[in-house]
């Protein structure tokens, strides 16, 4: 099993950055996806974008596309989301996820590992 952690959110002013990170332990040593998930207030949860372990390929949903990006250093065992740009849509509790054997999707189905989420706010 692997176990997640978020970190890095927060109170961000619209147009604002942020950088939230995703420490996993436990089961590291073999090649997991990780991705990350948002779910807003009355809304399903949904993908944000992923990473394949090598890192040769990702995965971006359109909520994000041109303003996130994914990264992963896995001698750290981490991936983090940069978000920039930020519009007050993008608040909501972001959730980093993980699974073994499978390709990089957007289905959360797809993922047996979760960390408890951070909160990111985009308000003035």
């Amino acid at each position: 099993q692997v176990q997640l952690v978020e970190s890095g959110g927060g109170l961000v002013q619209p147009g604002g950055s942020v950088e939230l990170s995703c420490a996993a332990s436990g089961r590291t040593s073999s090649p997991y996806v990780m991705a990350w998930f948002r779910q807003a207030p009355g809304k399903e949860r949904e993908c944000v974008g992923g990473k394949t372990w090598s890192g040769s390929s990702a995965y971006y949903g359109d909520s994000g596309k041109g303003r996130f990006t994914i990264s992963r250093d896995n001698a750290k065992n981490t991936l983090y989301l940069r978000m920039n740009d930020l519009k007050p849509e993008d608040t909501g509790v972001y959730y980093c996820a993980a699974t073994y054997g499978r390709t990089l999707s957007p289905d959360r189905t797809q993922y047996d590992y979760w960390g408890p989420g951070t909160q990111v706010t985009v308000s003035s």
